[in-house]
C-alpha cells in the first residue's frame, strides 16, 4: 500500500472528552489507534493574554487519505473554538505496523 501514515496531535480539556473522541475515531476507521496520554499543562497566548490549562493530549495514527474526514470529525466533537490539530508525516516505522494502520483506516475493511 502506498498511503502515507500520519501522526495527528490534538488536546482535549478532560479525560472524558478525550476518551469519547478516541473511541469515535477508531470506531469510524478514521484512526487505527489513538493514545490518550496523561494530562499535561499547556501555556499559550490567547486573545492577547498568557493562559494556562490542563489538557489531555491525543496521539492519533491515520493515513493522509483519511486526514480530511478525521479533521472534520475532530472539529465536530471538539469543545474548543480553535482546536490544535497538527499532522506529522511518518517517514519511517516498522513496516508491519504501518501496514496495519493503513488497513485499519480503510473504510469498510
Amino acid at each position: 500500500m502506498t498511503a502515507h501514515v500520519l501522526l495527528v496531535l490534538t488536546n482535549l480539556p478532560d479525560a472524558d472528552s478525550a476518551h469519547a473522541l478516541a473511541a469515535h475515531l477508531v470506531e469510524t476507521r478514521l484512526a487505527a489507534c489513538v493514545n490518550v496520554l496523561a494530562p499535561a499543562n499547556s501555556v499559550y497566548r490567547w486573545d492577547g493574554a498568557i493562559e494556562t490549562a490542563t489538557e489531555v493530549p491525543l496521539l492519533i495514527k491515520t493515513t493522509a487519505g483519511r486526514y480530511d474526514a478525521l479533521e472534520a470529525a475532530i472539529r465536530a466533537q471538539h469543545p474548543y473554538e480553535l482546536p490544535e490539530i497538527v499532522a506529522v508525516p511518518v517517514t519511517h516505522g516498522l513496516p508491519g505496523y504501518l501496514d496495519w494502520v493503513r488497513t485499519e483506516t480503510t473504510p469498510d475493511a
